[in-house]
């Protein structure tokens, strides 16, 4: 016997998973609690199986339940596409575009270019390392993100977009702060402030150091880049970062690698089963445009 799943029922257990009980799913969803309920209920029993826990303040998920929960916030992604497919054709882009992003420095320029064209649009952002922000698109909890140097998966598609290398800096009492450049193995002797684990520029660091066979002393570990700038600044230690990312400062000063250059990678993605979302092509298309002025600008400065 072929069993065909009910979307109402689908869409029941899941507010009643994202928002942790029938009280608040009938609120969101503007359904009658009893009609949840029975719904759920139906569900569970079409397939002999317990999804819900129900205690009496909250429910809590199955193993079952949990899997499912994953499927389905998927398919109700693609719901919420299709609506804003079929609200927006013809029409100019609307809706809300959830950004991940590893820093605010590239996204707040893209931000910017999209909102120029596509005002009606809302944004938000939700930022973290290059594995989190990958767990977000993977898990749809953002529509793109703006990552680096994360592994080939073939449910992300991934569009490159920047390249920059890593610098070293220092604090004003460090002895190289009136220096321009440094040497790499100049950096085992030294301590050093590194990002969590997690962290692009830190992968890119570590991996380089360990290929030259340079060992290397962190002394302290922060999950923020505004930590690690403070820790610096504080004599705790020196650190590295993306050249894009360092912010001058009188107190701070950032050196080259004079002899092995590292660079990130940095990358736009999106859900490959999300290509056709119109907000996230229209997110694309003002990427490609700044890619294009980029290139073009390039080309100026050499021919000048």
């Amino acid at each position: 016997m072929i069993m065909s799943i009910v979307f109402s029922q689908l869409r029941a257990f899941h507010a009643v998973a994202a928002h942790g009980g029938f009280t608040a799913a009938s609120r969101v969803l503007n359904v009658g609690q009893p009609t949840l309920t029975i719904q759920v209920k139906e569900l569970e029993e079409s397939y002999g199986v317990e999804l819900l826990i129900r205690k009496p303040r909250h429910t809590e998920l199955t193993e079952a339940g949990a899997a499912l929960f994953e499927i389905t916030r998927g398919i109700m992604t693609f719901c919420d596409e299709a609506h804003d497919l079929l609200a927006a054709h013809g029409k100019a882009t609307k809706g809300h575009l959830r950004v991940a992003t590893v820093g605010p420095f590239h996204a707040t320029e893209i931000i910017a270019a999209f909102k120029r064209d596509h005002p009606e649009v809302q944004i938000s952002t939700l930022l973290g390392n290059s594995e989190r922000t990958f767990r977000h698109i993977v898990d749809f909890e953002a529509d793109v993100a703006i990552l680096a140097e994360v592994p080939e998966d073939p449910r992300v598609t991934m569009i490159p977009y920047r390249t920059h290398r890593v610098i070293v800096f220092v604090n004003r009492d460090h002895p190289w702060f009136k220096r321009k450049s440094v040497r790499l193995r100049e950096l085992a002797d030294q301590p050093i402030v590194l990002r969590e684990r997690g962290s692009t520029t830190r992968r890119a660091f570590e991996a380089t150091m360990q290929a030259e066979g340079i060992r290397i002393e962190p002394v302290f570990e922060i999950e923020s880049r505004e930590g690690v700038w403070k820790a610096v600044e504080r004599g705790l230690g020196i650190s590295v970062v993306a050249d894009f990312e360092f912010v001058p400062h009188p107190n701070l000063r950032a050196l080259e690698i004079s002899d092995r250059t590292i660079k990130t990678q940095y990358s736009i993605a999106h859900h490959s089963g999300r290509g056709h979302s119109p907000i996230i092509k229209a997110f694309i298309d003002t990427v490609r445009r700044m890619k294009g002025r980029d290139a073009s600008a390039r080309g100026t400065q050499r021919l000048s």
